[in-house]
């Protein structure tokens, strides 16, 4: 689990991205250098939020 003010591993994800139609790539390398919130939300519905 990361906490506040510690370095998260590597990664590169699909993200919802406002004003752009599709999803975008990013990784941890697109954002170096500046804060960033990660937000996990299962889709609505399904067995973990029912």
């Amino acid at each position: 689990m990361a906490k506040i003010n510690s370095v998260i591993p590597s990664f590169e994800t699909q993200a919802f991205v406002p004003g752009q139609s599709d999803f975008v790539t990013i990784s941890s390398d697109d954002l170096k250098g500046q804060w960033s919130v990660f937000l996990f939300y299962p889709a609505d519905f399904t067995f973990v939020c029912p």
